[in-house]
């Protein structure tokens, strides 16, 4: 007696037997889908434009926190430890993706004057405008762009600048050259190594290394601003401080002088009395003015310190050849999908499609 696993194994063989007869009997048909598949990637992979792709590595490194050595400058001036506070804040590297999504970021970057291999000059803003598309993607595009122009003839509307963008009331065309350009520039953050990697894709490979550079100058500018905001604000403060105290201390020593000059030989205990009290003026307005002196050094150390240290680990470079379109791979990609489809509708398909069309005659 055959076992039942054994009969099943035999059935499966029976059956994958039948399927490639199957196959076989229609290879031409096969074959003809596959040649279909071919002529149709080599279309779309030509149609594509092509795109260069600039990857920048850098790793950021928070400000030192070197506290001890404020503390020894802050009591050394007699002022107690003045550099509490400068522990961890807010910032990380995390901050850098969700930095470059924001519209203020987006609106800088837009200005910023890049060139060309043929050697033109221009702004991102305007450039982004000649970027190549699918010819599918200007036939998607046609009606809106048909529907914009008829509405700017009636409006007698002026095309956008760069220079007339209010943040707080975007045009449609301001917002898509935004969107635009968060879709050409990604940056990702590695949790584990703490790199983070800026990526700019565009048509033209000296305006793509360009962009690059840009925006990781950008990203350092901001985020030192935003690490640095506290720590200026505390110094301009105490700057303003030091220039009062100072005019003061000045001034009782003018005071001072002119008093003493003009009593020289006077020999009265009003004047003296007066005498001794503008001297303590003196003297009081000379150390506050030395003690906010010290203050002022420490802040001025706080505000080095809180400066972050990035390390360019991949600069910028002009790429020689295209990121994509891949054009093997979708090739390959198309003729694989129509020897799938095909071997699918000879196998199954064309019996699916003849048992219904059978089954809505016997209905009718």
């Amino acid at each position: 007696m055959i076992p039942e696993n054994k009969k099943q194994q035999e059935i499966i063989e029976i059956d994958l037997l039948i399927l490639l007869k199957k196959l076989i009997t229609n290879q031409k048909k096969v074959y003809k889908a596959v040649i279909i598949g071919i002529i149709t990637g080599t279309i779309i992979s030509l149609s594509l434009p092509k795109t260069y792709q600039v990857d920048v590595s850098l790793s950021p490194e928070s400000g030192i926190n070197n506290s001890s050595s404020l503390s020894g400058i802050a009591s050394m001036f007699g002022i107690g430890n003045a550099s509490a506070g400068f522990g961890e804040d807010a910032l990380t590297f995390n901050m850098f993706p969700e930095i470059v999504k924001t519209t203020p970021f987006a609106l800088e970057m837009l200005q910023i004057p890049i060139q060309t291999q043929k050697g033109d000059s221009i702004i991102l803003y305007d450039y982004l405008d000649t970027e190549k598309k699918s010819w599918w993607g200007y036939a998607m595009g046609a009606p809106g762009m048909l529907i914009g122009g008829i509405k700017s003839l009636f409006k007698g509307e002026q095309k956008d600048s760069i220079t007339t963008i209010d943040p707080f009331h975007l045009t449609s065309e301001q917002s898509g050259r935004i969107g635009m350009l968060k879709k050409i520039l990604k940056v990702e953050t590695d949790k584990k190594s703490n790199m983070t990697k800026v990526t700019i894709s565009l048509q033209d490979p000296l305006a793509a290394a360009i962009v690059a550079d840009s925006a990781v100058h950008k990203l350092q500018e901001y985020i030192t601003d935003y690490r640095t905001r506290k720590a200026k604000q505390d110094y301009d403060f105490q700057l303003s401080l030091c220039e009062q105290y100072k005019k003061e201390y000045f001034e009782a020593q003018q005071e001072y002088a002119k008093f003493a000059d003009a009593n020289r030989n006077v020999i009265l205990q009003t004047v003296t009395s007066e005498k001794e009290r503008l001297q303590k003026n003196l003297t009081l307005a000379e150390q506050i003015y030395s003690q906010s002196m010290g203050q002022l050094q420490v802040l001025r150390g706080k505000v080095q310190e809180a400066k972050p240290v990035f390390a360019v680990v991949e600069p910028a470079t002009v790429p020689l050849v295209p990121a994509s379109p891949k054009k093997m791979l979708i090739i390959i990609a198309f003729a694989f999908l129509a020897f799938v489809f095909e071997s699918a509708w000879i196998l199954f398909g064309k019996d699916i499609y003849h048992d219904f069309k059978d089954e809505l005659k016997k209905k009718d």
